[in-house]
């Protein structure tokens, strides 16, 4: 695992979650409907959360967890939310509602995610 590489990746998820924050707080709050600003923040915060749980993984120290694991995770936390947050910015601000179908799948592989991080735990 890369943990530079993966810093940077993580420093410019978290600044995009506090712009996508900022702009669905300012700047659409006014332009769209109620559903569709639930959406964006929905996008918002699983980006930020995620962001924030990938921070931590490569805080973890390796004696905790398989590193060969610990590296699918970051993957699919990363590709989750490329896939959920993704979608769910581009529905809203393009008005692609065929993008929908892709929020789940994003979804799923969050939690694949999750369940690869408990795998990843080494037993002593």
């Amino acid at each position: 695992m890369n943990k530079i590489l993966w810093l940077r990746l993580i420093a410019i998820s978290g600044a995009l979650s506090v712009m996508f924050g900022a702009f669905g707080a300012h700047g659409l709050e006014d332009r769209l409907p109620a559903s569709y600003l639930n959406a964006f923040n929905t996008a918002v915060r699983y980006q930020f959360l995620h962001t924030l749980a990938l921070l931590g993984l490569i805080c973890l120290p390796d004696h905790l967890v398989k590193l060969r694991t610990l590296h699918w995770v970051a993957i699919s936390f990363a590709i989750g939310v490329l896939l959920f947050s993704g979608s769910l910015y581009l529905l809203v601000l393009c008005e692609i509602p065929s993008l929908g179908v892709i929020t789940p799948i994003g979804g799923a592989v969050l939690i694949l995610g999750w369940a690869l991080l408990l795998l990843s735990v080494r037993r002593n």
